[in-house]
C-alpha cells in the first residue's frame, strides 16, 4: 500500500531488529499496550511471526518512500470475518519522525485496507487519555469516541482513562476523499 509519504509492507522475523530500540524505549511505550518487559531480538521476532501466522492479524512495516526507513508499525489484530471487525495499533518507534504525519497517513492506508480488501465493518482501537497526539490522530481519519473506561491504565503513578474509539465501514465511506495524507500533518 502507497501513501503520498509513506508505504506499507508486511513485517516480517527479519524486522525484529529495528523495533528493539522502540518497545525498550520507555518514552515510545508509553502509549502502548506492551508489558514492562525488556524485550530482545529473539522475543520480539517470535512476536511478530506468532502475529503473522494467527490468520487473526495482519501486520505492516511503516516505510518512508523517499528514503526506505522503516520507521514503525500498525496493524489490525483480533481480524473476526464472522462479524467483520478488527482492532487497530499503530507505533512509530522512530522518535525523530514524530509529528511529520506519517502517522495519520499510515493510518488511513490501513483502514483503507480494512474496508476496501478486507471487507470489515468496523474498526476500533483503545488509547490511553494522555495520547493526546494519537487521539488526534485517529480522530483526523475519522474513529470517534464510543465510551471510556474508567482508571483502566496505570501510568508514572497515576491512574489513567483509556478511551474506545471505532470508525464504521459507512462512516469511512461517507467521508470526503481525502489523500493518504494532507497538509497540516500531526
Amino acid at each position: 500500500m502507497t501513501g503520498n509519504q509513506v508505504s506499507l509492507r508486511p513485517l516480517t522475523g527479519g524486522d525484529a531488529a529495528a523495533f528493539v530500540p522502540w518497545v525498550n524505549d520507555p518514552e515510545v511505550t508509553r502509549t502502548l499496550a506492551v508489558g514492562a518487559a525488556v524485550m530482545d531480538r529473539q522475543a520480539e521476532r517470535a512476536w511478530i511471526e506468532k502475529m503473522n501466522a494467527s490468520g487473526h492479524a495482519v501486520l505492516f512495516g511503516i516505510i518512508i518512500q523517499e528514503t526506505d526507513r522503516l520507521i514503525g508499525s500498525v496493524g489490525l489484530s483480533q481480524i473476526d470475518l464472522r462479524h467483520r471487525s478488527a482492532s487497530l495499533g499503530m507505533m512509530i518507534g522512530e522518535k525523530s519522525m514524530w509529528g511529520k504525519g506519517y502517522g495519520t497517513e499510515a493510518t488511513r492506508l490501513v483502514v483503507r485496507h480494512a474496508f476496501e480488501e478486507l471487507r470489515l465493518n468496523r474498526v476500533q482501537l483503545q488509547v490511553y487519555e494522555y495520547n493526546l497526539r494519537g487521539i488526534r490522530v485517529y480522530e483526523k481519519v475519522g474513529f470517534r469516541r464510543e465510551g471510556v473506561l474508567c482508571q483502566e491504565h496505570v501510568y508514572d503513578g497515576r491512574f489513567w482513562d483509556t478511551v474506545v474509539m471505532a470508525i464504521l465501514r459507512e462512516e469511512w465511506e461517507k467521508r470526503p476523499a481525502l489523500p493518504a495524507s494532507e497538509p497540516g500533518k500531526t
